[in-house]
């Protein structure tokens, strides 16, 4: 680790930065390093994976007008320390998918991912949505993922077995935002 990666560490891991509420935006151009930083500190993601959030990342801010992806962060101390991205559904009425949803490891059980979280849910019943989606895997390394999900009220609802490769399969966990809104999507 380098000396700036440990300036780095010790700054997301100040108490005094995590004492107080961390701010919500959507993402900005020069957000795209830390946003990359950020998946890759998690040591969830596969490579294949960060390339991924860079793609949406990129296809939002290279055409703000895009209505298909949406991110938001949330910031301490100059840095990136939280990470979500979501969308309305292809073809459907009031559906959006939860694409990602991250937090940086330091910052884990302060409450960032629910703050990202209830800042998306804001967001989607704002437009009319009803319902969201998450996708994710069923290996150990997603367990926490899987239990963030429930512990916010979303339910498995699907499973597809060796999805991804044999012995990791895709489960899909739902949340309903309200009965019969009307969409605007």
């Amino acid at each position: 680790m380098s000396d700036q990666q440990r300036r780095r560490e010790r700054a997301l891991t100040d108490e005094g930065a995590a004492s107080g509420a961390i701010p919500i935006r959507g993402v900005r151009p020069g957000d795209v390093d830390g946003i990359l930083a950020l998946a890759r500190r998690t040591g969830v993601f596969t490579s294949e994976e960060v390339a991924v959030v860079r793609e949406l990342v990129e296809s939002q801010l290279s055409n703000p007008h895009q209505r298909d992806y949406r991110s938001l962060v949330s910031e301490a101390d100059g840095y990136i320390v939280g990470f979500a991205c979501y969308g309305p559904t292809p073809m459907t009425d009031g559906t959006y998918d939860l694409y990602w949803i991250f937090v940086h490891p330091s910052y884990q059980g302060r409450s960032i991912g629910a703050a990202l979280l209830a800042e998306v849910e804001k967001s989607v019943r704002q437009t009319g949505g009803r319902m969201l989606l998450v996708d994710t895997s069923s290996t150990q390394r997603y367990l926490p993922a899987r239990r963030f999900y429930t512990n916010h009220g979303f339910r498995k609802s699907g499973e597809v077995k060796d999805f991804y490769r044999v012995g990791d399969s895709l489960l899909i966990y739902v949340k309903q935002l309200a009965d019969g809104a009307q969409s605007r999507n």
